[in-house]
């Protein structure tokens, strides 16, 4: 227990205050006349020790005693996810075609890939709430927005606040991948760990970044998934029969097929509706509910209040006790003399 004023605590000794009362003993003829009443007696001590709780009481809530802020582990069902949005200019434009089904009323077939992510998202991390979640913006640079958290308060505005502005101009994802091993770095292992890629572009990697995301992911036990975000006439990241001769070497086929090769599991959904994109979501989220251990911020606690409260019923028995004696004073002088 910590203390918000503990200079306070030195008027503690005025609590012994109502033991130093003034005698209130009358001289008589002889003793023996006088009765004993040891409950008067109880009464009295009982009345001084309420008082003494009463100023003691007072005096410590004055200090503000408080539980300071704490960390508890407790076990779950659940994964720890890192979100790479992608934020690059080509993520503004209009996300495949109309369908039937939309998200929300809201919706349309001229939202933006961005609005649409951000949409599924929310829904994604509403619906797992043990999670840990950390989220990152990148397109030439990546830029880690919300390190890996339990708070789905500030996940969901995290997510809220990613769908304001404009996108920037190129893709970098081998900058995110990194940026996304950088974040597990100095976590303790909690339980299945998962890299949630949206992007509508890809990249040819050089040898050095292929060598230094591949062992990233290695040696952080990640599980990559790439939900790729098709325009209305894009390509498949799989080569498909009578398709376009200017698809063959494009950068995320490129991609696709570099995370292929990679030593962990990796597995790619290709969105080109909204449909494709809930389904895509949907079987992501199906997957990885396996014992996590999460760690709990526990907010700061004031204890004030218990002694107030100690203190107010303590002064009402006090009061009450005083306006017993007063009543009894007053039927004693309001009786008839003889």
């Amino acid at each position: 227990m910590n203390w918000g004023n503990p200079y306070m605590l030195f008027l503690l000794p005025l609590a012994v205050l109502p033991w130093l009362s003034r005698n209130t003993e009358k001289q008589i003829v002889w003793q023996a006349l006088l009765p004993r009443d040891p409950i008067s007696a109880f009464i009295s001590l009982l009345i001084r020790l309420l008082a003494t709780m009463t100023l003691a009481a007072l005096i410590i809530a004055v200090a503000e005693p408080y539980i300071p802020e704490y960390t508890v582990q407790r076990s779950a069902q659940g994964a720890e996810v890192i979100i790479l949005l992608d934020r690059s200019r080509s993520m503004d434009q209009p996300f495949a075609r109309r369908h039937r089904f939309r998200l929300s009323t809201k919706m349309n077939f001229k939202e933006s890939k961005r609005s649409v992510a951000r949409y599924y998202l929310t829904e994604f991390v509403s619906s797992r709430p043990d999670d840990r979640f950390g989220y990152v913006f990148f397109s030439e640079q990546a830029t880690g927005i919300l390190p890996l958290t339990s708070s789905r308060e500030a996940m969901l505005a995290t997510i809220e606040a990613g769908g304001l502005g404009r996108g920037l101009t190129k893709t970098d994802i081998a900058v995110a991948l990194k940026k996304a091993g950088e974040m597990f770095e100095d976590q303790p292992y909690r339980g299945a760990r998962i890299v949630l890629l949206i992007s509508d572009g890809g990249q040819i990697l050089n040898t050095d970044q292929e060598r230094q995301i591949g062992s990233i992911l290695e040696q952080n036990n990640l599980i990559l998934y790439w939900i790729y975000l098709r325009s209305v006439n894009g390509m498949t990241l799989e080569a498909m029969p009578g398709e376009s001769v200017l698809w063959e070497g494009a950068p995320e086929r490129h991609l696709h097929e570099f995370f292929k090769q990679l030593n962990v599991p990796y597995r790619a959904f290709e969105a080109g509706s909204l449909e494709a994109f809930s389904a895509a979501m949907q079987a992501i989220d199906q997957q990885h509910y396996q014992p996590i251990v999460l760690d709990e911020t526990m907010p700061k606690e004031s204890l004030a209040d218990y002694f107030l409260w100690t203190a107010m019923i303590c002064l009402l028995l006090v009061t009450l006790s005083q306006i017993y004696t007063l009543l009894g004073v007053l039927r004693a002088y309001q009786q008839p003399q003889k």
